[in-house]
């Protein structure tokens, strides 16, 4: 039996399952917001070309306008100035096999319950590590902090007078992964990948600054982390093929046990 043959018959046999970590995406869907200076993402906007009718009377399908980065969404190296200038740094130039690897899953919830500004420091990383093993080149990293449930929109973007308030990496973290665990990427179940403070950060949003400006990749708004173990699972997360672009709303899935 051959691998993939294999890896079918375990699906089918309910011995592997898949996991989708990906929120549904609509015009409900919150979009992270930007002081007024800056270019505003627009929300999900749905616009029915036809629907069995006398625009299209067997078929039904939509007009689809949104932001590149929105919902659960793909972050490429281009996204930031400092990934601007890298080789195979945007959606269509990507090498596919850049999409596929094992996850790496550390649990923040209990600490982002108690603090909505909770940094994962290297410190904790270490603790993750000793307990689970070193975190693998070609690994996602993915951000347990269960901010996936907060179902309102408010509380999910949770903004006040000062900006957003959510968890995620400490600058010095970001660094640890990005070029001494050569990772593939990082994921977190908030709005951004940077926490939402990092714009009083120095530099400002460090994760973002320092992962796209070492070539990997982000991904937001993620869902069902706790499905998920520690170790063990693979994450597939394929964003569309937008010629020169920055990132893509995309479905996350993994294959775990």
């Amino acid at each position: 039996m051959s691998i993939l043959t294999q890896l079918v018959a375990e699906l089918n046999a309910g011995s592997l399952k898949v996991v989708d970590l990906s929120q549904p995406l609509g015009p409900e869907t919150p979009v992270i917001g930007l002081p007024p200076i800056f270019g505003a993402s627009p929300g999900v906007t749905l616009d029915v070309i036809s629907h069995y009718d006398d625009k299209g009377p067997g078929w039904y399908w939509n007009v689809i306008h949104m932001g590149e980065h929105t919902g659960t969404h793909f972050d490429a190296p281009v996204h930031w100035i400092t990934g601007k200038d890298l080789p195979d740094n945007a959606c269509d130039t990507i090498p596919a096999r850049r999409f596929i690897g094992p996850a790496c899953v550390i649990d923040i919830s209990k600490e982002a319950a108690k603090n909505e500004d909770f940094l994962l420091t290297p410190d904790h990383l270490a603790a993750w590590e000793k307990a689970h093993g070193k975190i693998p080149a070609g690994a996602w990293v993915l951000l347990r902090s269960d901010w996936s449930k907060r179902t309102d929109p408010a509380k999910f973007l949770n903004v006040r007078d000062d900006g957003a308030h959510s968890p995620g990496f400490h600058q010095e973290t970001s660094e640890i992964l990005a070029k001494l665990r050569d990772v593939l990427g990082v994921g977190v179940e908030t709005v951004g990948t940077d926490a939402g403070q990092a714009h009083t950060f120095t530099p400002q949003f460090p994760n973002h600054t320092i992962m796209h400006g070492a070539g990997k990749f982000g991904l937001a708004s993620l869902r069902n982390l706790d499905q998920l173990p520690p170790t063990g699972a693979v994450v597939i997360a394929a964003p569309l093929k937008i010629v020169h672009g920055s990132g893509s709303p995309l479905r996350v899935l993994a294959i775990s046990p």
